[in-house]
């Protein structure tokens, strides 16, 4: 079972069913970054939200780290190019606070509109000013929503229910999808030219850093107002201070800032800006999405299962049917080291059958976690084999078709000497070797194993039997596969353990013996 360290407040829920999968849970909130260097060694699973930055030290530091996981939308705070590195998985919970985050900005858009803020801090104060905080309505206005993601997606559904026109920024929308959800697409400058209010709702990228700045702000409409729940830095605080001031921007609602915390700003000081403390998923409902869901990405994490959240693996999905393949593909790679002795410059990795259908990225992804895992001693995980594969010289190449004649799906690995191919079988959908260099074998993987090429005459099996039994080792299972040929012939042993350097050298010098490779799964 592994140590999850939580170093910031996430659900009860998502705390308990990390437990209740038997891992030891280890909350130690409000580290300072030298606390968290000393507290993150031995453990495989870190936990964070926002606050918690996990730099190229701190993964360093834990060594032993499977997963990084955020409670929240964002994974800002993580360097995930070295724990891609480093074969680490980062996982978020993208969908756990949507609603709260299109709620505050409604919210946050309204009270911009109606300077609903402004009015009570007024009022409470003891001034009756009524006359000075009109406002405007948001009926027959244009918002202008930068990004039609989750998010933004259903900040358009609601501001259409205020009679808001609606145009969209987001370059991987299409013209149709936005159609379908009652938005114009436009250009950034245009978007920001016509509207009234623009709502971003947008990660925060190094294309999006200072997206909204000083230039895109001068060719703005006359008067617009600016909501932002995305994420600081999107937009710049300084050139916004300075268009509110000079009245070029109407105001600003903003829930998010470039620094945080942050308790000292321009915008402060601006009666026209709306400010709140990084609020958009503090909500009940959304802390316990966010927690639940992260526990149950960083359980997938921890068993190596297919995390549907993983920011940095290159799989975005993996149907039921491909699901039962994934333990066999991995298998497979490891046999196919084993196999070529280690790791060729090409690999086709080919589905047949069912398969050839369904996305197969998180099975090729399995193929060379199984295939470098037998080569290096280095940490290998579904995040950084193909990074792996790039540095090794290895090309990659996908190949589907659907025909296949003897079984419902079949997976093979080839390269130019060699080639290994697997299945599932029976009812219990058992794992099975049935195609090695192509002879005909049908075997079950196990951790032990012989692959013997030999002349196709009587007395090899005994010859290879006898030298396993005068060792002390029984064969657990076996498998000859005849050449089409007739010349040659080949055997694949299972092992109650495995055969020693001495005895797979012996065997290699045997007459009849034309090649033998021990595989270890």
């Amino acid at each position: 079972m592994a140590r999850v360290l939580v170093t910031e407040k996430i659900a009860v829920g998502g705390l308990d069913l990390l437990a209740e999968a038997g891992h030891t849970v280890d909350v130690q909130e409000g580290l300072s970054p030298e606390a968290l260097l000393e507290a993150v060694p031995g453990a495989q699973a870190l936990v964070i939200r926002s606050a918690t930055k996990v730099t190229a030290e701190v993964l360093a530091a834990g060594s032993d780290l499977v997963v990084v996981g955020r409670a929240g939308v964002g994974v800002d705070n993580v360097d995930v190019a070295a724990a891609t590195a480093r074969g680490v998985m980062v996982v978020n919970a993208p969908a756990s606070n949507t609603i709260s985050v299109a709620e505050q900005a409604m919210g946050l858009l309204l009270a911009q509109a109606r300077n609903i803020p402004q009015a009570h801090a007024a009022l409470t104060a003891g001034r009756w000013e009524r006359s000075k905080w009109e406002g405007v309505e948001l009926y027959g206005k244009v918002l202008g929503i930068v990004g039609l993601g989750r998010a933004g997606s259903l900040v358009a559904q609601r501001a259409a229910a205020f009679g808001m026109k609606l145009l969209g920024f987001d370059p991987y929308v299409s013209a149709d999808r936005a159609r379908a959800m009652g938005v114009e697409l436009r250009s950034l400058d245009e978007l920001f030219a016509e509207a009234d209010f623009v709502t971003i709702h947008t990660p925060k990228t190094p294309e999006t850093a200072g997206l909204v700045g000083r230039d895109l702000l001068a060719k703005a409409k006359p008067g617009i107002r600016i909501v932002n729940t995305a994420r600081g830095g999107i937009v710049d605080e300084e050139a916004l201070a300075d268009a509110v001031r000079s009245g070029a921007v109407g105001g600003a609602a903003l829930d998010v800032f470039a620094a945080e915390p942050l308790t000292s700003s321009p915008l402060f000081e601006l009666s026209q800006v709306v400010v709140t403390p990084h609020l958009g998923a503090s909500t009940e409902e959304a802390q316990d999405k966010a927690g639940v869901t992260i526990a149950e990405q960083v359980l997938l994490a921890l068993a190596g299962d297919f995390v549907p959240f993983a920011v940095n693996v290159a799989a975005t999905e993996v149907s039921e049917t491909v699901r039962p393949f994934m333990g066999l593909a991995e298998q497979l790679g490891r046999f196919f080291a084993c196999l070529h002795d280690g790791t060729p410059d090409r690999l086709d990795v080919e589905y047949r059958g069912e398969l050839a259908s369904n996305p197969t990225g998180i099975l090729t992804l399995s193929v060379l976690k199984g295939l470098f895992a037998a080569t290096t001693e280095d940490p290998v995980s579904y995040v950084n084999a193909p990074a792996l594969a790039e540095s090794r010289g290895l090309s990659v190449q996908e190949i589907s078709a659907s025909a296949s004649p003897q079984y419902k799906s079949l997976v093979t690995l080839r390269s130019g000497t060699h080639m290994v191919a697997g299945t599932l079988a029976g009812a219990r959908t058992e794992p099975r070797v049935v195609l090695v260099d192509n002879h005909t074998v049908e075997v079950p993987p196990a951790d032990h194993m012989l692959v013997v090429h030999n002349d196709d005459r009587p007395g090899m099996i005994g010859v290879v039997g006898t030298a396993l039994g005068d060792a002390g080792i029984s064969i657990s299972s076996m498998a000859v596969g005849p050449s089409e040929e007739g010349h040659t012939a080949l055997m694949v042993l299972s092992t109650s353990e495995a055969a020693s350097t001495e005895l797979v050298d012996r065997l290699r010098r045997t007459d009849g013996i034309l090649g033998i490779h021990l595989v270890s799964l």
